[in-house]
């Protein structure tokens, strides 16, 4: 019977267009008839039939190739601590704190009811308020220190009854390390302050240095909020997105910065990841800079090429001093939209009147592309003596991956990379799955602002030049449902430098 099907169809056919012909008039013979039959029954268009998100998806999976040359030993360091993840909400709740209605001075851009008012440290309960309250109504991430010990550790105990409150390996470094011993090619050693639960925590091919455990472990309390997620009458998020604080006397001093470089002639890494600077923020200014100064020492010696991960930051001058002092030190730089335009206002550079929400969605890349590329004129290889050749820009909707021409390699790869991290992590899978994402970066944007360039979405990586810089900008799948936002960045970072290489020069 089956060998008779598609003489039944074409009959069938054929029966149809003498019926059209019959009763429309049309002049159709058998040729035309045809090709009616043949425009009746033909197979759908595979490609037409898939979403923009699976042609993107499908896509990073052929371009995503390793590079020839691989790291096969990262050492990272220095910030490590367990993560307490809870509903923000939640916990402010708990804690019986509701939004206050009065932003209070100086509220930032667009303020309204219900916008809070960001402090740069935490002293108090209402200040916690205030500050959580800022962000959340803007979508943004931050990351804050709590000033009173005591009463952190209270806050701290009372988010660990929290219904779904989770435990996970926390700090810029040890999430980055985590994600290195992922790739079965690639040996881990983690400097971090460690105490018994994040070492159980942790994946056990990481490798930890005996002076780096410690018998207590430090806490971060990550306040996650959802999309259209509403904190009494005033509060609702535009986007999801985490607020982060802590009292951290460890990682505020870097405290594990010697152990970490003493360990690297022993461990003798192919790359350095280095982060937790922004920890620093918490300690008086002049031990600040003190340290930083001491940070810096250890880093001008080291010929090993070194990733300097960044996090959200409010010192402006202190934010100059690491651009001033760090920048040149690294070869590498992972940092996301707040903290890029933060850089460009604390160092007078491009588009540093803008806040990241005023700006336009096909204006974004090209804004955040006029600030990649000054940071490596103004501080990087193109400067002179500067190491820094490379960085990762990462956002929700687009990553851009600008590097000094002809200093890097496989970067189309990593581009891509960076951003399927993102989509996969993000929806709590080791996957993409197209159909729980959204494409929400621009099909149509401007690189800078003279080219407007398009997206492909089955060649999902734009490539194009200024003045001696190469960018590729990626697009990101986000995640309808989130599940998890912390780490994201870390993970971006850590995908992106695995499929990345340094060429030698030429």
């Amino acid at each position: 019977m089956a060998r008779w099907g598609p003489l039944l169809v074409l009959l069938l056919g054929l029966v149809l267009a003498l019926v059209l012909h019959r009763e429309s008039g049309l002049d159709l013979d058998l040729v035309k008839a045809r090709d009616l039959v043949k425009a009746l029954f033909r197979a759908p268009d595979p490609v037409q039939e898939k979403s923009l998100e699976q042609r993107v998806s499908e896509a990073w999976d052929d371009i995503i190739t390793a590079p020839e040359a691989k790291w096969t030993r990262a050492a990272v360091g220095v910030n490590s601590c367990v993560d307490v993840v809870v509903s923000g909400v939640a916990l402010l709740q708990a804690l019986g704190l509701q939004p206050g209605s009065d932003p209070g001075p100086d509220p930032g851009p667009d303020p309204g009811p219900g916008s809070g008012q960001d402090h740069e440290v935490l002293d108090s309960l209402l200040d916690l308020r205030d500050t959580f309250q800022f962000f959340m109504s803007r979508g943004a991430a931050a990351e804050r220190f709590f000033s009173d010990p005591d009463l952190f550790q209270t806050i701290a105990q009372t988010a660990l009854q929290i219904p779904g409150a989770k435990l996970y390996v926390g700090g810029n470094a040890a999430l980055i390390g985590q994600k290195l011993a992922s790739n079965p090619d690639t040996e881990v050693l983690l400097s971090g302050p460690v105490g018994p639960k994040l070492h159980e925590l942790l994946d056990e091919k990481i490798v930890v240095p005996p002076e780096s455990l410690q018998e207590t472990d430090e806490y971060h309390l990550i306040l996650e909020y959802q999309t259209g997620e509403r904190w009494g009458p005033l509060v609702a998020a535009p986007q999801a997105n985490r607020f982060i604080f802590s009292h951290d006397e460890p990682n505020s001093h870097m405290s594990s910065a010697e152990a970490l470089i003493q360990s690297l002639e022993q461990f003798d890494p192919d790359v350095l990841v280095l982060s937790g600077l922004h920890m620093m923020e918490g300690l008086k200014p002049e031990a600040r800079n003190q340290r930083l100064d001491q940070v810096v020492a250890l880093l001008s010696d080291l010929s090993v090429p070194v990733h300097l991960e960044l996090a959200s930051m409010t010192d402006a001058g202190f934010m100059q001093r690491i651009a001033r002092q760090v920048f040149p030190l690294v070869s590498s730089l992972g940092l996301n939209e707040q903290e890029l335009l933060f850089l460009s206002r604390s160092v007078g550079g491009p588009h540093s009147d803008l806040s990241w929400s005023e700006v336009g969605v096909a204006s974004a890349v090209g804004v955040a592309s006029d600030v990649l590329q000054w940071v490596l004129q103004r501080f990087g290889a193109l400067s002179g003596e500067s190491r820094l050749s490379r960085v990762h820009f990462h956002s929700l909707p687009f990553h851009v991956v600008a590097v000094v021409s002809g200093r890097w390699g496989n970067q189309v790869a990593s581009a891509a990379a960076g951003a399927r991290a993102a989509s996969a992590q993000a929806c709590g899978h080791a996957h993409v799955h197209a159909s729980e994402a959204t494409l929400k970066a621009p099909l149509q944007f401007n690189a800078n602002s003279t080219h407007t360039l398009r997206l492909d979405p089955d060649r999902p990586i734009t490539v194009w030049q200024q003045h001696h810089v190469t960018l590729h900008m990626s697009p990101v799948l986000v995640c309808k449902r989130p599940i998890r936002t912390v780490g994201l960045g870390d993970a971006i970072s850590a995908n992106g430098l695995l499929f990345s290489e340094i060429l030698p020069p030429m």
